[in-house]
């Protein structure tokens, strides 16, 4: 896997933009400059975010989002294994 997240990234298994991979290492997300933590799906190229409505629910038991239009940045919060391997290496000498 690169370190670079994906261009559009969903936590809702059901949605086609869902990947595991990517979540398990944990992906941070930067909204106009603000750090956000309740990001439901998003996508850097189009420039939106979707984001829970409290605890309101749509009549199929899935959560009601809002969609906010703006910067979106990216990242990953952990590396990769090969990475996570590397540094608990103890050196050689």
């Amino acid at each position: 896997m690169s370190d670079t997240p994906p261009d559009h990234l969903s936590i809702n298994p059901r949605s086609p933009h869902f990947d595991r991979e990517a979540l398990e290492r944990g992906v941070g997300i930067r909204f106009k400059g603000v750090e956000r933590r309740d990001v439901e799906e998003y996508s850097i190229s189009e420039g939106w975010i979707r984001v829970g409505l409290g605890k309101k629910m749509d009549r199929h038991g899935q959560p009601l989002t809002i969609k906010l239009t703006g910067p979106v940045e990216a990242w990953f919060q952990t590396g990769t294994e090969a990475d996570a391997t590397e540094s608990t290496e103890e050196p050689q000498g």
